[in-house]
């Protein structure tokens, strides 16, 4: 991607590099991206993807893929696969500068050596709750560890030994000799290395049984890889003194830490603890359901990178956390859409319609604009005979007020088509449903006027029936059904707050033959119906849909009123 695609704009970030460059504190930016592969990527990450592939490219830089596997226990190489893939769907590259923590594991071992050498780290046998209990409060100091004081020598024989495997899980942990009172909770003794015997690391196997904290591992590896700006969410901002003590008190190359708020999205939950519940637990399909806000979900429900990245950029930067509504992001699919989507016609709820005027063996071939957005996108030709579907909602026995569709006696025009009125009702014996319709057409209206000049209200659209080629069409609602589903009833998690209709599966659809044979990812739009991707479950007998939005835009209902209040 080159820096002009990647939108500049003016933030804080882009302030302080520039001026790091101007005084020479570095000489090329170099960033990083340092995803853990404990799970799949979601909107999230795509704007710290953003923020480090394209703050480096609009610099002239480079931005490295580091994956920081320092926890075998969650560890995949799924999501070490899954990361890369979502990475260059959204259009970034890291240009074969793919690193791993794990690849400096006998570098910060010797850190670590180096450390407790200088009387900076020992090893502590308390229990990790015991740890957690006398590391005190905010308002409080916390209690140094009994072992704080061993010698030098016992800690590098202990710390060797720790290494080799004699202790289980949880027997000793190193730690990081800083300030017990310090009022940075993250300077009082943190943790530097764990013990963790299984499962094997997915790039080491068996090698290691201790494994460093992130917190340790982060500053030097971007030192040994030579980052300049260390770009980070928030919530890392008290971890930024210790990132500084590690590197200082090493004495090694010395990034810069700067850190932006992490995105939040209305009706979402993006911690990938909850959304590694929803998967285990079972209420989706897997890390791509079209539900799920991760950018393997988002894709299989048809969200186009374009559209990802435009939304990462008008969001910006900002120090200050905030929930961005999740009507921006449609909004930015629908804008996308609208001007690359092929308009289809399809009929989600049919009715059957009999044109009892038309010819029973005749078959026009109708001209139809395949987007009106796009000139250079032509037309096709849509079949039409005397049987076809049309959408149930379309018609009504005893049309409500405003109500200006198909009703016995009432004529509508059909898209590209005809006027069409309605002369009978057909209704099931039992159950007294409508199952067909009785129409007549005007041979003197195609194309939708009358010579006559007559008008009609309404336009419609359908399908052939004889030509017709059977769908299933999933339409996806917000998984959630509150603004914040972290706020929950008493007692009760954010799983209370799913949304029960959040899917709605439509088995007997019908969609024109142009699209027989359309392969997974194939976006359109369905006339009047919303915006649509085939998804991968579909066969050669049918077709699966899956909505991907509403033509409805609410973001822009919220601007024009935003717009008239100023």
């Amino acid at each position: 991607m080159t820096a002009s695609e990647t939108s500049p704009s003016s933030d804080f970030i882009r302030a302080a590099i520039a001026e790091d460059l101007k005084s020479g504190r570095y000489q090329l930016v170099h960033t990083r991206f340092p995803p853990e592969p404990n799970g799949y990527l979601h909107i999230g990450h795509a704007k710290a993807i953003a923020i480090d592939f394209g703050v480096a490219a609009e610099f002239g830089g480079l931005c490295n893929l580091r994956y920081d596997d320092t926890n075998p226990v969650k560890e995949d190489v799924e999501y070490v696969d899954s990361i890369k893939e979502d990475i260059r769907w959204l259009g970034f590259d890291w240009n074969s500068r793919e690193f791993y923590a794990s690849d400096y594991f006998e570098e910060l071992y010797e850190f670590a050596v180096q450390l407790i050498k200088k009387g900076k780290a020992y090893v502590d046998d308390q229990s990790a709750e015991k740890v957690r209990l006398n590391r005190g409060t905010l308002t409080e100091p916390g209690v140094a560890s009994p072992y704080r004081d061993r010698s030098v020598a016992e800690n590098l024989d202990l710390f060797e030994r720790m290494r080799r495997g004699e202790f289980p899980d949880g027997a000793r942990v190193l730690r990081a000799k800083i300030d017990m009172a310090s009022g940075n909770l993250n300077l009082r003794d943190p943790v530097m290395y764990r013990i963790l015997h299984n499962p094997p690391h997915h790039r080491t196997g068996e090698k290691w049984c201790i494994y460093p904290m992130y917190d340790f591992a982060h500053g030097q590896s971007d030192s040994i890889e030579g980052i300049t700006h260390s770009l980070c969410s928030l919530e890392y901002e008290d971890h930024r003194p210790l990132y500084d003590w590690f590197v200082s008190e090493l004495g090694i190359y010395a990034p810069r830490q700067i850190e932006f708020a992490r995105l939040n999205l209305s009706y979402t939950v993006l911690s990938k603890r909850l959304l590694r519940r929803l998967v285990s637990d079972g209420y989706v399909r897997g890390w791509d359901d079209p539900r799920m806000p991760t950018l393997s979900g988002l894709r299989r429900r048809g969200y186009t990178a374009e559209s990802i990245r435009t939304f990462c950029d008008r969001i910006g930067v900002s120090k200050v956390d905030s929930t961005v509504d999740i009507a921006l992001l449609e909004h930015c699919l629908r804008e996308d859409l609208n001007k690359r989507a092929p308009r289809v016609m399809g009929v989600l709820r049919p009715l059957r319609v009999v044109i009892e005027n038309y010819p029973e063996d005749k078959v026009e071939g109708l001209d139809a604009v395949n987007n009106p957005e796009d000139p250079a996108a032509g037309a096709r030709k849509v079949p039409f005979s005397r049987v076809l579907y049309i959408e149930r909602d379309d018609f009504r026995e005893v049309p409500p007020p405003k109500y200006y569709r198909l009703a016995p006696g009432r004529e509508v025009r059909l898209r590209y088509a005809y006027f069409v009125k309605c002369v009978g009702v057909v209704k099931d014996e039992q159950t007294g449903e409508v199952v067909e319709l009785r129409c007549t057409y005007d041979p003197e209206t195609l194309g939708g006027s009358a010579p006559d000049g007559r008008k009609v209200k309404s336009t419609i659209h359908w399908v052939s029936a004889a030509h017709a080629v059977p769908a299933e069409v999933r339409l996806y609602d917000r998984l959630f059904a509150t603004e914040n589903p972290n706020v929950a009833p008493e007692g009760e998690g954010f799983l209370s707050n799913l949304n029960p209709n959040s899917i709605e599966v439509l088995a007997d659809c019908y969609v024109e033959p142009a699209l027989a044979g359309a392969l997974p990812g194939f976006l359109c739009q369905f006339e009047r119906q919303g915006y649509f991707c085939v998804d991968p479950d579909s066969t050669p007998a049918k077709l699966a849909f899956n909505r991907s939005v509403q033509l409805r835009d609410e973001w822009a209902k919220i601007e024009s009123k935003a717009a008239a209040a100023s």
